[in-house]
């Protein structure tokens, strides 16, 4: 077994590995830019190392860098976290010639599987169902051709991307051209490439992906599916396992999990990763990606398995044979994770990032928190603004919105703007309750049906009008008393179109 390991991530995640380092007595080592000098996870553990500045390409993305505090500390192994560095086949291949132990896939697994339309070639040889699409497009004509064969609409993504970077949603042939320039340019800025190519847009897809684990000895098995499908311009805000579009489906699910195995093992998988999918109305279900890499959402897993991935993750790295099979694998219960953002969902949901005046998070049964903030603590500008991540476990999925809801209830975060009110709202809405959410679903806004029946009369609206223009002159004639203006309260972003596509990080 390891004797020390190196973490090369910040906030919440870091704080998770090294807990984790702690229980298995594995010495852990921290890295930190200087804005993370009084960081928790630098407090928490073993050792410390100054990495550089506060962007991240001179210090978390700076693989010389990195590697270095690992010699430096004389660790025996690396842990990249999620993000940074997480999925660099460069870096899993500089630790190696280092004679660090990278805790992830070989390099080669990473290359074959962050290139999309080399790893789309790959799940087509193996049988698993992919996007009606294409290979990456030379030019805007070239793109039109094959869009007029694929059908629109169709979804144009960055070949080297993922997060929603470099995707753009063309409905009609007279956008794909401007779309086309748009995603090429996304994707340059984003991944240093800007190959795109095409795939059939699936209209209100769900977004579900499969757990799985693989060991350098050829096993694997998977951990079940998460329901990934609340997201934000391709970005995932809430995750729950199982999903509910499954319930009842037992044979649907277990085509999916087998699809996955399948893709890790053509893969040449080892360790902890993720297979993405996307599922159309009728539950057929489509390759969308694989995350080579613990997932944000990884917590969700843990609560209706009773298995620490961080652990699993460790030992197999370490050389160790799985230590479960496929049939000793229990699910029980339900379980929902929200991600809670320094963001101002009033203002678009701009990062908003300051000093924590005041933190409270909520306790009790069934409820986790995975933190790396604390009260006093400045959010910094330069990295995600993702503050925790609340976690609700109950035997069922409406046990667990109740449970997730008190909890929220309890939480509160003083000094910046959070999400937490945009959770709160959103675990109301009828149709988020009935498990009855798609991609789409957050920026299509609050239930149409809800709002109607809401809509107020003609005499209702003019009585509004009249209270709105006497407190606009009652602010007039308060400017400079330091009084607040009430912001509305509203959860919808509505800064883009949507329904149609997939992705998230």
């Amino acid at each position: 077994m390891f004797r020390k390991i190196l973490v090369a991530n910040r906030g919440e995640i870091a704080v998770r590995v090294i807990r984790t380092c702690r229980e298995m007595g594995i010495l852990s080592v921290a890295v930190y830019s200087e804005a993370d000098r009084t960081a928790k996870h630098v407090r928490l553990a073993d050792e410390a190392v100054a990495i550089g500045p506060a962007p991240a390409p001179e210090s978390y993305l700076n693989i010389e860098r990195v590697v270095a505090a690992a010699l430096g500390a004389d660790a025996d192994a690396v842990h990249p976290g999620y993000g940074f560095l997480s999925e660099s086949a460069d870096f899993a291949e500089a630790c190696g010639h280092a004679g660090l132990k990278f805790i992830g896939p070989p390099s080669d697994a990473i290359l074959t599987m962050g290139i999309k339309t080399r790893a789309r070639k790959v799940m087509e040889d193996a049988g698993v169902p992919v996007v009606p699409g294409t290979a990456a497009a030379r030019s805007s004509a070239e793109a039109a051709a094959l869009a007029a064969k694929i059908g629109y609409p169709v979804m144009l993504k960055a070949a080297a991307g993922g997060g929603g970077k470099g995707m753009r949603l063309v409905e009609a042939p007279d956008r794909l051209a401007t779309s086309w320039a748009q995603a090429q340019g996304e994707a340059l800025q984003a991944f240093g490439d800007d190959s795109v190519y095409l795939e059939r847009a699936i209209v209100r897809p769900r977004h579900v992906e499969v757990q799985i684990l693989a060991d350098e000895h050829g096993s694997v098995v998977h951990l079940g599916e998460r329901e990934c499908s609340l997201q934000r311009r391709h970005q995932k805000v809430l995750e729950e396992t199982p999903s509910p579009l499954l319930a009842g489906h037992s044979r649907t699910r277990e085509s999916l999990c087998s699809a996955a195995v399948a893709a890790a093992r053509a893969a040449g998988y080892a360790n902890a990763g993720t297979v993405e999918f996307l599922m159309d109305a009728d539950r057929r279900f489509y390759f969308l990606e694989m995350n080579t890499r613990l997932q944000v959402e990884h917590p969700v897993t843990e609560l209706v398995t009773g298995i620490d991935l961080v652990r699993e993750q460790i030992l197999v790295a370490a050389g160790k044979p799985l230590r479960h099979g496929q049939s000793d694998i229990g699910f029980r219960g339900h379980a929902m994770e929200c991600r809670v953002y320094a963001e101002d969902p009033k203002a678009g949901f701009l990062p908003s990032p300051g000093r924590i005046s005041r933190l409270v998070m909520p306790e009790g049964p069934g409820i986790r928190v995975d933190s790396g903030a604390e009260e006093g603590w400045t959010v910094p500008l330069e990295y995600d603004p993702l503050i925790a991540k609340l976690c609700a476990w109950a035997p069922t999925r409406p046990e667990v919105v109740c449970r997730l809801r008190g909890a929220l209830r309890e939480a509160a975060v003083g000094g910046i703007a959070t999400t937490l009110g945009f959770f709160r709202e959103l675990l109301e809405d009828p149709r988020f309750q009935a498990g009855e959410i798609d991609t789409g679903f957050i920026e299509r806004g609050l239930d149409p049906a809800a709002a109607a029946a809401a809509s107020p009369s003609r005499a209702a609206r003019l009585a509004a009008m009249l209270v709105a223009v006497r407190a606009s002159q009652v602010r007039r004639h308060s400017v400079g008393t330091g009084r607040p203006e009430p912001a509305p309260s509203r959860w919808k972003d509505r800064g883009r179109r949507a329904g149609v596509g997939g992705g998230g990080r």
